[in-house]
């Protein structure tokens, strides 16, 4: 028989003249009903109690449930949402390693020869950290192979790293140094030693845990596919963990001489934008990313000048062309650009509506 709780409640008396009536005879005694509820269980369910010891057996007999492997979680489809902030990041990565299909040429700006001299000459006293600590100044002391390596390695550390903080300590800089001191510049070394040991090495460059652990993958794969070097062509280090176009560019040119494309970060991306040099295809939009400026910048820009080019507006973004508050006062060649000259009639307009008028 099945467990049940029962329980009983006595209903309202009803008047004569609308009581049940039962065998045609009035029943004035007040009606008495009861009911029975199953018993619900632990885990929330109504079940038999006569079947509870086949349902325990049952459960017992079940196979654990194995847990889905994190990357196979990761890309599920709708039936298991990713979260919104692995999306973004997951996106993010994404567009990092997006590389863009070159397009047609077309004619070069008005006046930016001019434009690029007069960069020059305010960029001539150098005194930008870019000039004295570009990636091309790691391992120039090592041998061409471990010279390419130590590259590829500055390269990574360097990206998403905060400049204000790398102005007052080269975060990069003494981070290679430190990898240098304890032999940790080679792939052989770095595959060794454990990954906490590695991100403290390093600290405190952004991002140190997560490079530590490319920094393994990277060392593993140079190993394994190049004999200890580094790939010498723009996809094979695109296939590299935490290395994108504008480092694959850079890496190319300094670790093999080779110039495929320019390297565009956010400094060449956001001037670029404002003196006007690029734009999106067919369009006269601003370009949205960094690899979409060095697509359209690589179709009027002469090939002798791609190498120069990042370096001269690297420093010129960190002295004068700020992200933020730029120098325009400052600069030789703010009567030529477009971003400054509307800057200028939005200030020359509001100071005219703040000014008082004559007679009142």
């Amino acid at each position: 028989m099945a467990n049940t709780r029962r329980s009983s409640r006595q209903l309202p008396t009803k008047s004569l003249e609308t009581a049940v009536t039962r065998g045609g005879t009035i029943d004035s005694e007040p009606e008495v009903r009861t009911y029975a509820r199953n018993k619900r269980n632990r885990a929330g369910r109504f079940s038999d109690a006569d079947n509870l010891p086949e349902q325990l057996s049952r459960k017992l007999n079940q196979k654990p449930a194995i847990l889905p492997d994190i990357e196979e979680f990761e890309y599920k489809t709708k039936a298991n949402k990713v979260p919104r902030q692995k999306q973004t990041i997951q996106t993010h990565m994404s567009r990092e390693k997006e590389v863009l299909s070159p397009v047609s040429a077309v004619d070069p700006p008005a006046n930016w020869k001019e434009v690029l001299e007069g960069i020059r000459k305010m960029r001539s006293s150098e005194d930008a950290p870019v000039d004295s600590m570009g990636c091309e100044k790691a391992g120039s002391f090592l041998p061409p192979k471990e010279r390419r390596f130590g590259v590829l390695v500055s390269s990574l550390l360097s990206s998403q790293t905060k400049e204000k903080l790398t102005r007052v300590r080269p975060q990069v800089a003494g981070a290679i140094q430190r990898l240098s001191q304890v032999g940790l510049l080679v792939p052989d070394a770095i595959v060794k030693v454990n990954e906490v040991t590695l991100s403290n090495i390093i600290y405190p460059v952004g991002f140190y845990s997560r490079k530590a652990q490319y920094l393994k993958k990277v060392a593993e794969i140079c190993l394994e596919k190049y004999e200890g070097d580094i790939p010498d062509s723009l996809e094979g280090l695109l296939s590299l963990p935490g290395i994108g176009p504008k480092m694959a560019h850079l890496v190319m040119h300094v670790g093999w001489n080779d110039v495929q494309g320019i390297c565009v970060d956010t400094h060449v991306h956001r001037i670029c934008n404002r003196l006007g040099w690029v734009s999106k295809p067919g369009s006269n939009r601003k370009t949205s990313t960094p690899e979409e400026t060095r697509v359209s910048l690589q179709t009027w820009l002469p090939k002798d000048e791609w190498v120069a080019i990042n370096p001269l507006l690297v420093g010129f973004g960190r002295t004068i062309c700020t992200a933020l508050r730029p120098h325009c006062e400052d600069c030789r060649v703010s009567n030529r650009c477009p971003s400054a000259l509307r800057e200028t009639a939005v200030f020359t307009s509001k100071t005219k509506e703040s000014s008082p008028r004559k007679g009142s």
